[in-house]
């Protein structure tokens, strides 16, 4: 799955469910170790396997012993890595660094990542016996764009977190800020719209979360703007999202009664449906999420 798509809160509730649930759970991130430190991150160091090595240290593998092992990135472990990977894989052992005897280890693996791993197969950057045997029970994670079902209520779990953190009480979202968010196309997937409600709830002065509370840029976003740096709005897209912006504002001003936006706006009842319609505006069937302890 892309970046912010929740692997890892995935990873965790499989964890949660299984028999597995009473022990560790290890959760490391290749993409963020330094290159020099992977190996013994991973599998341990005796004292003095190498410079700087004044103490044995106990690798993620042994500590996940009996849980599970959640390796995110995996499409970043360097190649000689991934044979010892391997290498655990089918012994169920690992060896420290600098270390003369094996070590058992019962663990569940579970891998993520956000390329395509028959392709990195293909460019041999990833080995094909490891990418087989990691690929026993593949989960495809889609992003938020193509899950648009899931923003309120992403949205409601979001507020909630926030209000607990921040000591606020926004009790839920108006229907033209809920209607920008369902037609965002979410770049960021989860990861971007938790950050979007955790500053929209930190600067809300209270009761719901409107339009006027959310950050310009999502109404100027077209689809893919926000994928392609290279990828500038025409003036049509551009006029074309601050009708939309507008008009949203207007709607929610009068609480979504089309006659009374459409003589602000001075246009016919008639007219201001055919731009909904062409622009893509949907009205979200209830006017606010409410708050739930």
């Amino acid at each position: 799955g892309e970046s912010g798509t929740g692997k890892e809160l995935i990873a965790r509730a499989i964890h949660r469910q299984g028999p597995r649930r009473e022990k560790p759970f290890v959760a490391v991130n290749l993409a963020a170790i330094p290159e020099p430190l992977t190996e013994s991150e991973l599998f341990g160091h005796e004292r003095g396997a190498f410079t700087g090595a004044y103490y044995k240290k106990i690798g993620k593998f042994e500590l996940a012993h009996e849980g599970t092992l959640f390796l995110d990135e995996v499409g970043n472990l360097r190649v000689d890595l991934q044979a010892k990977l391997l290498r655990v894989l089918q012994e169920r052992e690992v060896e420290r660094v600098g270390g003369s005897r094996s070590v058992k280890v019962d663990i569940r693996i579970i891998a993520a990542t956000n390329v395509n791993l028959k392709k990195a197969v293909k460019d041999r950057t990833f080995r094909e016996d490891l990418y087989y045997r990691l690929n026993v029970v593949p989960i495809m994670v889609p992003p938020l764009r193509e899950r648009r079902e899931d923003v309120p209520l992403l949205v409601d779990h979001f507020i909630r977190k926030y209000n607990r953190r921040f000591g606020k009480e926004v009790n839920g979202i108006s229907r033209g800020a809920l209607a920008l968010l369902m037609d965002y196309r979410w770049p960021g997937n989860v990861r971007e719209l938790e950050n979007i409600i955790e500053r929209s709830v930190a600067l809300a002065p209270g009761g719901a979360i409107h339009l006027k509370n959310l950050p310009l840029d999502l109404a100027f976003a077209n689809d893919g703007a926000g994928e392609r740096e290279d990828a500038p709005l025409s003036l049509r897209e551009a006029r074309e999202q601050f009708d939309r912006r507008f008009i949203l504002g207007v709607l929610e001003r009068v609480e979504w009664n089309q006659s009374r936006a459409a003589r602000l706006l001075g246009l016919h009842r008639n007219t201001l449906k055919e731009k909904l319609s062409a622009l893509g505006v949907q009205r979200p069937a209830v006017e606010t999420h409410d708050h739930l302890d």
